[in-house]
C-alpha cells in the first residue's frame, strides 16, 4: 500500500514526466545534421529500370560516408519496402574524398551528394495506384570532432512525385563509370597490387584507390602508382593478417573529382613501370630544376664526401698553369669525364626503374660488389699517389695528358654524386618523374655543375695565375694526398662490413691487398725501366679468381649489419609502422639515412642523435622511425619517390593528426627540438 505521504512525491514525478514528454518527442523529431530525401528520375515504365536517388544535404561542417567508410565510422544501411515483384539494385556512390584525422583516414562526402539505386520493375507492373516506396535508411553524420548516428524513413509516392531529370543529370555525372575492361590484382608480400587498364592520355593529378572491401588495406598508408603504357599499376600496403577476397572492387579517383569504378579478379600484375608524376609532388618549371641541378653539382665541390676527390683535382689544377692549350684540354677532358659519368648513371638508373627495379639515386653504393670494386680502386689510387707505381690513366702529376683528367672526372662523378646536397635534391627527385630526355638534361646539368670550377680554370687565365707555380713541391703534395685517399679506403672497408658483414669484408680486403701487392711488384719493375704488365697480371690473377668465387657467396650469405642504437630509440621504418604511429595520435619523426651518406651522418651527429633531442621527443611523445637505405630497400625507394626525393637524406615530420612535412636536408642543432617543443602537451 502506498503511504499517504508518498502521494505528493508521485504526483510531482508524474507532472515532471508529463512536462518532459513533449521535449522527448521533439528530440525524436529533430532534423538530422544530414538531411535526406528520396527522388525518382521519371515515371514508371513496366519492364524498364527506375532510378531513384537518395539525396543528402549535410549541414556546414558535417560529412557523410562512402560504403566503405575507412578507418572509422560505418556505411549507410538501407531497408527497402517495395511493391510486389520490384527489386532494389546495388547502391551507386560518387567518388569520395580522403579525410585524415589523428592518423586515421576516412572516405567522406562534404557538401550535397546523392546515392543512386536502380529498381528492377516487373514486366506487368502497374503504372497507376502504385504502392508507395519506403526505405528505412541509417547513416553516420560526423564533424571533425563528433559523430552522430542518424536515421530516417523516406517515402516516395510515384503517382504524385514529379520527375527531376536535371537533378539526375548532375547526380549521374558524379557517379564514376564502371570500367568495361578486365582489372587484375595480386598479393605481393604485404602489398596489394592492382593493374588498371587506363589510357596513358588520362590525366591523374593525384590518384587514389578506394578499396570497397573493409579491412583489406591500410587506408592511411602511402599508395604508389606507375604506368606501363596504357596500364596503371597501383600498390597499396595490406592490413595485417587478411585474406583477399575474389573479386575485389573499388573506385580509382583521379584526384580532380572524377574517377572510375572497377571490379578486379586475381591474375598477373606486371612489374612497376614508370613512376607516376602527381600534382602533390609538382616538379616545377624545367629551367628552375636545371638551375638547381647546376647549383647542386657546384656545391658538391665543397661537400665533405667529395674531399678525397678534391685532392686529385687540386694537383691537376696546379698543373693547369703550364700552358693555355694544355689547361683548356684538361678542363674539357675533365668536364667530359664528369658529364659522361653522370649521364651514364642517369641512363642506368632510368633504365632499371623502367624495368621495374626499385632503385634511386646513389643506387651503385647499395651494391656490395660495387663497393668492393671501389675499395680496390681507392687502394690503387692511394698506391699511385704514394709513389708505389705509375699508371698514366690515374696519375695526377702528369701534365698535359687529357686521359688522366678524363679518368679523374669519371671517378669524381662516380663517388661524389651520392651526396645529394640541398640544391640538387629537388632536381634529382624530379628526374625520376620527368620524361627521359628532360631527366637526362638534369643529370647533365648536375655533371656540369660539378666540373664547372675546373672548366673555368682551364679557360680563364687570370684564375689560373692565382694558383701556385708548378715545381718539385708537387711531388711532395702528391705523397701527402695519399692520406685522404687512404682514409677513403678505410671508410670503404667499414662500408663493406656494414653492407655484407665480416666474411664479405674479409674477402674484399684480401682482394684489395692482393691488388696492392701486385701493384707494388709492378712498380718495382717500372722503377728500373722493365715492363710491368705481366708481373701485375700474374700476381693479381689468383686474387681475382678467389674474389670471383668468394664474393657472390659472401654477398648472398651476409645480411646488412644491424643499425646501432645510439641516442634516439627509433624503430625500423615500414609503411605499416608509419600508419600505426600516425594512428596513435602522437607526432612522428621519420628519417632516411645510409652509411655511405656523409651528409646523413653529419645531420645525425649535429641534430638527431643528441640528448637534447631525445629529451624533447620524450616530453612530446614523439614516435621515431628510421629508414636505413644502405642496401637496396624497395619499400623505402617507393616512399622516397612518392615524396619527390631521389635519395637520402630525407626527413619527414608528422604533427599529431596532421599531414607530413618534409624538412630541409641540412638540420640545425635545435631544429628538431623546436618542432618537438611546439607539439608538447601544455603544462608538461
Amino acid at each position: 500500500m502506498i503511504r499517504a505521504r508518498t502521494l505528493p512525491l508521485l504526483a510531482a514525478i508524474c507532472a515532471l514526466i508529463a512536462a518532459l514528454l513533449p521535449g522527448f518527442a521533439l528530440a525524436q523529431e529533430r532534423a538530422n545534421h544530414i538531411a535526406a530525401r528520396l527522388v525518382a528520375e521519371g515515371p514508371v515504365e513496366p519492364g524498364r529500370p527506375l532510378t531513384l536517388a537518395i539525396a543528402f544535404d549535410p549541414e556546414p561542417g558535417w560529412h557523410g560516408y562512402w560504403s566503405n567508410p575507412g578507418d572509422a565510422g560505418y556505411g549507410m544501411e538501407l531497408d527497402w519496402q517495395l511493391p510486389e515483384g520490384w527489386q532494389a539494385g546495388e547502391s551507386q556512390y560518387p567518388v569520395p574524398r580522403k579525410l585524415v584525422i589523428g592518423g586515421l583516414m576516412n572516405h567522406v562526402y562534404k557538401g550535397p551528394y546523392a546515392v543512386l539505386v536502380d529498381l528492377a520493375v516487373p514486366e506487368r507492373a502497374a503504372v497507376q495506384n502504385i504502392a508507395p516506396i519506403v526505405v528505412d535508411a541509417q547513416w553516420l553524420a560526423c564533424t571533425d570532432e563528433i559523430c552522430v548516428p542518424e536515421q530516417a524513413r523516406l517515402t516516395l509516392d510515384l503517382s504524385s512525385a514529379p520527375p527531376q531529370p536535371t537533378a539526375f543529370d548532375r547526380w549521374r555525372a558524379a557517379i564514376p563509370a564502371l570500367l568495361d575492361r578486365p582489372v587484375t590484382y595480386a598479393i605481393d608480400g604485404k602489398r596489394l597490387r592492382i593493374a588498371v587498364p587506363l589510357p596513358a592520355a588520362v590525366a591523374l593529378p593525384e590518384p587514389h584507390v578506394f578499396v570497397g572491401q573493409r579491412d583489406l588495406v591500410q587506408y592511411a598508408a602511402v599508395q604508389t602508382f606507375s604506368r606501363e603504357g596504357d596500364l596503371l599499376i597501383a600498390e597499396i600496403p595490406l592490413a595485417d593478417a587478411v585474406v583477399a577476397p575474389d573479386p575485389i572492387s573499388g573506385i580509382l579517383s583521379f584526384g580532380d573529382g572524377d574517377g572510375v569504378r572497377f571490379v578486379g579478379e586475381k591474375g598477373t600484375v606486371p612489374a612497376a613501370g614508370v613512376p607516376l608524376k602527381i600534382a602533390s609532388a609538382d616538379t616545377g618549371p624545367l629551367w628552375l630544376l636545371l638551375l638547381g641541378a647546376l647549383a647542386g653539382g657546384l656545391l658538391l665541390n665543397v661537400m665533405p664526401c667529395v674531399f678525397p676527390i678534391l685532392s686529385l683535382k687540386a694537383l691537376s689544377l696546379a698543373r693547369a698553369g703550364e700552358s693555355d692549350a694544355r689547361a683548356r684540354a684538361e678542363g674539357l677532358a675533365y668536364t667530359a669525364g664528369v658529364v659522361i659519368a653522370t649521364l651514364a648513371l642517369g641512363v642506368l638508373l632510368l633504365g632499371l626503374r623502367s624495368a621495374g627495379e626499385a632503385v634511386g639515386w646513389a643506387f651503385q653504393l647499395q651494391e656490395p660488389a660495387v663497393v668492393a670494386g671501389l675499395l680496390v680502386l681507392a687502394v690503387a689510387i692511394t698506391a699511385n699517389l704514394a709513389g708505389l707505381y705509375e699508371l698514366p690513366a690515374l696519375s695526377v702529376t702528369r701534365g698535359g695528358e687529357p686521359a688522366s683528367a678524363f679518368a679523374t672526372g669519371l671517378l669524381a662523378a662516380f663517388v661524389a654524386t651520392p651526396c645529394t646536397g640541398p640544391f640538387m635534391a629537388a632536381a634529382m627527385g624530379a628526374a625520376l618523374l620527368l620524361p627521359p630526355l628532360q631527366a637526362l638534361l638534369l643529370f647533365g646539368a648536375l655533371g656540369l655543375g660539378l666540373a664547372l670550377p675546373f672548366l673555368l680554370l682551364g679557360f680563364v687565365p687570370p684564375l689560373r695565375r692565382m694558383l701556385p707555380r708548378p715545381g718539385p713541391w708537387m711531388v711532395r703534395f702528391q705523397r701527402w694526398m695519399a692520406v685522404p685517399m687512404g682514409l677513403t679506403a678505410v671508410a670503404l672497408v667499414w662500408l663493406c662490413w656494414r653492407l655484407g658483414g665480416a666474411w664479405f669484408t674479409a674477402v674484399s680486403l684480401i682482394l684489395a691487398l692482393g691488388v696492392l701487392v701486385a701493384l707494388w711488384a709492378a712498380g718495382r719493375r717500372q722503377h728500373v725501366g722493365k715492363p710491368a704488365g705481366r708481373t701485375f697480371a700474374l700476381l693479381a690473377a689468383p686474387f681475382a679468381v678467389f674474389a670471383a668465387v668468394a664474393l657472390p657467396a659472401a654477398i648472398a650469405e651476409q645480411p646488412t649489419a644491424a643499425r646501432a642504437q645510439d641516442v634516439i630509440p627509433a624503430q625500423p621504418f615500414s609503411e605499416a609502422r608509419l600508419s600505426e604511429a600516425r594512428a596513435s595520435g602522437k607526432p612522428v619523426f621519420v628519417w632516411f639515412t645510409a652509411d655511405w651518406c656523409l651528409t646523413c651522418k653529419v645531420n645525425e651527429g649535429v641534430a638527431i642523435e643528441r640528448e637534447a633531442t631525445k629529451a624533447a621527443f620524450e616530453k612530446a611523445g614523439v614516435v621515431a622511425l628510421v629508414g636505413d637505405w644502405t642496401r637496396r630497400d624497395p619499400e623505402i625507394t617507393r616512399f622516397l619517390t612518392r615524396q619527390g626525393a631521389a635519395g637520402v637524406p630525407l626527413y619527414m615530420w608528422y604533427p599529431a593528426g596532421g599531414e607530413g612535412v618534409q624538412l630541409p636536408q641540412v638540420l640545425t642543432p635545435e631544429s628538431l627540438v623546436t618542432l618537438a617543443e611546439g607539439t608538447a602537451p601544455a603544462g608538461s
